[in-house]
């Protein structure tokens, strides 16, 4: 059983799988700090000064009466039920780009596979 195992461990797939996700963690990084530290300031700067990390709704719940939050961690820290709707539009831009990169990478491949070997 532990040849086996020694077997499938060595096999090319599964290390190119292993470089694989450890690749795109790290690009995922990346990807992470262009949407947050780039696009997203650029977009609040064309939006009117938008801060999107900060943009929620309360939700009223009968529980609770909610007040005037000045953010999110603040709304959060209170126990208020809200809507983070600028993280999500966050995150779906950061998916845009990262799907965007990648259909970039893959077409590039795609076409080096397709030019006949010199």
């Amino acid at each position: 059983m532990l040849n086996e195992f020694r077997e499938f461990i060595a096999k090319g797939n599964v290390i190119d799988l292993a470089v694989g996700v450890i690749i795109g963690a790290a690009f995922q990084r990346i990807v992470d700090s262009l949407v947050t530290d780039v696009v997203m300031p650029v977009a609040g700067l064309a939006t009117g000064g938008t801060d999107f990390s900060n943009m929620f709704m309360v939700l009223e719940d009968g529980l609770k009466v909610p007040g005037p939050y000045a953010s999110l961690a603040e709304a959060k820290a209170a126990g208020a039920t809200v809507v983070a709707y600028g993280s999500f539009v966050t995150q779906v831009l950061q998916f845009l780009i990262l799907a965007w990169v990648v259909f970039l990478m893959v077409k590039a491949i795609n076409r080096v596979r397709r030019q006949p070997a010199a």
